[in-house]
Formats: C-alpha cells, sequence, structure tokens
C-alpha cells in the first residue's frame, strides 16, 4: 500500500510539473529524468534487472539534457544561417557548426540512452524563441544577429562544460566533456574573430 501511495504520489508530481511546462521540450525532459530518479529510489532489489546498464546522477542527467538542447539549438541556428546568409565566412562558420554540433549531439544521445537519461525532442522554448527573432532578420542585420548569438551561446556553453567537468564524476561523461571543450573554445574564438572582422 505504501508503494501504491508513493507511486501515486510521483505520478502526480510529474503530471503537474509536466503539464505546467507543456510547451517546452527541456522542462518536459527535465520532468521525466526527475520522476525515473523518484522511482528508482522507490524500487527495490528485485527490480534490478530493468535498472539502466549505467547509474547516473542528477548532476550527469541535467548536464546531458543542457547539452543536447543547446547542441540542437546550435544547428537549428546554423541552417537558419546557411538558408539567410550570404556572407562565405559566416556560411562556412555555419557549416563547422553543424559538423560539430552534429557529432556532438550524437555522441550526447548515446551517452544518455546508454544511462535511461530523456532528452529533449527539440530545443528548449528560449532557443526556439531566438530562431523566430533570427528568423525575421536579413542580410546583415541577420548575420549581425547570428554573430551575437553565437559568441552568446558560445560563452555560456563553455562556461556550463568547465563547471560540469568541475564536479562530473560519471567517466565516459566527464571524457566527452573534456573533449569537447577545445572544440567549444576553437568555436568560441573563430566567431569572435568574426565579429571583430563584420563592418
Amino acid at each position: 500500500m505504501k508503494n501504491k501511495l508513493l507511486t501515486l504520489a510521483v505520478a502526480s508530481v510529474v503530471f503537474f510539473s509536466c503539464n505546467n511546462n507543456a510547451s517546452d521540450s527541456v522542462a518536459k525532459a527535465d520532468s521525466a529524468n526527475s520522476a525515473k530518479s523518484d522511482s528508482t529510489a522507490m524500487k527495490t532489489d528485485s527490480s534490478a534487472t530493468v535498472q539502466p546498464s549505467i547509474k547516473t546522477d542528477d548532476t550527469t542527467s541535467m548536464f546531458l539534457v543542457k547539452a543536447a538542447n543547446g547542441g540542437m539549438a546550435e544547428v537549428k541556428l546554423a541552417q537558419l544561417a546557411k538558408e539567410k546568409s550570404k556572407d562565405s565566412v559566416i556560411l562556412n562558420f555555419a557549416d563547422m557548426m553543424i559538423a560539430d554540433h552534429g557529432a556532438a549531439n550524437e555522441k550526447v544521445k548515446s551517452l544518455a540512452a546508454e544511462r535511461n537519461v530523456t532528452l529533449p525532442a527539440v530545443p528548449g522554448d528560449a532557443e526556439q524563441k531566438k530562431a523566430d527573432e533570427l528568423s525575421k532578420k536579413a542580410g546583415k542585420e541577420f548575420d549581425k544577429a547570428y554573430v551575437e548569438a553565437m559568441v552568446k551561446g558560445h560563452t555560456e556553453t563553455l562556461d556550463m562544460f568547465k563547471k560540469t567537468s568541475a564536479k562530473e564524476t560519471d567517466v565516459p561523461v566527464k571524457t566527452f566533456i573534456d573533449n569537447t571543450i577545445p572544440v567549444i573554445e576553437h568555436h568560441l574564438q573563430r566567431i569572435k574573430d568574426i565579429k571583430k572582422g563584420m563592418k
């Protein structure tokens, strides 16, 4: 009876938290992962066979959700740049974003699957809003806004990766983070150089 009540309580929390953020895929993923974490804590040893092959904690789950969200957003904005920009330097940068973040996204998906972590299916509301704002711009106005978004996004991503690396205890996830940091640093330096060269 106790277990049924606990399960019902968790289900209620998940239901209400999902409905409060119904449109935000990041919030949905976080809610699903919290529910998994809560239900795992309630399970007994007899259910060990249904556990994911690699146990994970909230730090790792939250990082994978953020990394997936940021990576999808980078690819989406890069695809937008490929449609809207005429500047060959920006187009080359967008190609690099699609290739590098596309590869990183696949690795994040793999790490998440091994840990039974739910990832957002599409970029979150804030990232979608940024894409919508950029899609309304054209020409030099678009290029400037895209470059600004890339500088801001890569600065924030680099900070998040470095902070997570300092506390991450899951070795494969930490290895991914540490291998990706130099790539993000390269992207940030490249976009800062592009910004300096803009007229």
